[in-house]
């Protein structure tokens, strides 16, 4: 049998470059487990939002009733909830530290220009799994937090209202956006998602870890990936479940209120704080700047930062290059500090 499955299937292949492959050992190699403690989060995500599919009905009738009766009536649905919510914001936040990580260690020189590429897809595939799923549970929050977010979209010149009525299956959020945001979360983005992890794993696989600049000149250990490697990852994911585990149990996700479309929004509204900082700089902007209208400028800048996220090593190509090095360090920080800093503004003000 074992001999039939590896003619067709080439396990012995697979399990002989697995074995043969290697982990370089230095001062920054705690970074490297971000990668795979983001895929074990989405797995997480993936079974849990499974569970939650089997009694969940994507209607503005059902919907909110729907995830009250499994957090009050299924046996453990409340923590099942509870870890899927956790899960998905602690997801993005290793996404963001392993999208800092390698641009920091400049670990997408070639020939890993794809990889790059495949990651900051993969963070916004990220977001979006956020976005779509937020309005699930079809309460007040979610509800009014979802029409501010698709009407930011629709500032966008040219495209916007088409964005929106896209986003939105209509001029309003109603029924329709929530049937449309569920076939969202639970079929496209998985699907992509699946495809760019795929992808991405696959392009880590050929072409290993890379070692930063500073440290290529040296003569730096290594360490077999199975099972050096993957036992310290192991005890991440295990410590992993142990905190959504505590978060779960001690801060349960709330439910809050059914959404109702003729009622006021709530005072003090918030996006999730992953788009907080962006929320905020909008806030700050002036009505018009040069006479156009700030919020769309804040919008566009936004969408040019994106871009610039997947052109960064078509523009980084020289890793010896120490000047540039400097510069792009000194975006990184930048970046990294307004963003925080925006968040934290965000939360106080």
């Amino acid at each position: 049998m074992k001999d039939w499955l590896d003619e067709r299937l080439s396990i012995s292949a697979l399990a002989e470059m697995v074995h043969k492959k290697e982990v370089p050992l230095h001062r920054h190699s705690i970074w490297y487990y971000f990668g795979g403690m983001t895929l074990f989060l989405f797995v997480v995500q993936v079974v849990t939002g499974i569970l939650l599919l089997l009694y969940y009905r994507p209607s503005a009738e059902n919907a909110f009733e729907s995830v009250q009766f499994i957090v009050t009536e299924v046996q453990f649905g409340w923590l099942i909830r509870s870890i899927h919510s956790w899960s998905a914001n602690l997801m993005i936040a290793t996404l963001f530290i392993h999208l800092f990580s390698v641009f920091f260690l400049r670990a997408y020189h070639r020939p890993r220009e794809i990889t790059w590429v495949s990651g900051v897809v993969l963070l916004f595939i990220a977001i979006c799994f956020g976005f779509s799923g937020y309005l699930l549970p079809w309460n007040k929050l979610a509800f009014f937090a979802t029409k501010v977010g698709t009407e930011i979209a629709g500032v966008i010149p040219v495209v916007g209202h088409t964005l929106l009525r896209f986003l939105r299956g209509g001029d309003d959020v109603t029924g329709a956006t929530l049937t449309r945001f569920f076939g969202f979360h639970v079929a496209v983005l998985p699907a992509a998602a699946t495809v760019f992890i795929g992808l991405h794993v696959l392009l880590v696989q050929l072409h290993g870890m890379s070692v930063p600049p500073s440290l290529q000149k040296q003569d730096v250990k290594k360490m077999k990936f199975i099972p050096n490697f993957l036992l310290r990852d192991l005890i991440g994911w295990i410590l992993a479940i142990g905190v959504l585990a505590a978060l779960a149990a001690i801060f349960p996700w709330e439910l809050g209120e059914k959404a109702d479309p003729f009622a006021p929004a709530p005072a003090g509204i918030k996006p999730e704080w992953y788009f907080l900082f962006m929320f905020q700089t909008l806030k700050y902007l002036p009505a018009t700047i040069l006479g156009i209208d700030g919020e769309v400028l804040g919008i566009m800048a936004f969408n040019v930062f994106a871009l610039l996220l997947f052109i960064v090593p078509f523009v980084d190509r020289d890793p010896g290059n120490r000047k540039r090095r400097l510069i792009f360090n000194v975006i990184g920080v930048v970046a990294l500090l307004y963003i925080v800093v925006m968040t934290i503004v965000g939360y106080v003000t």
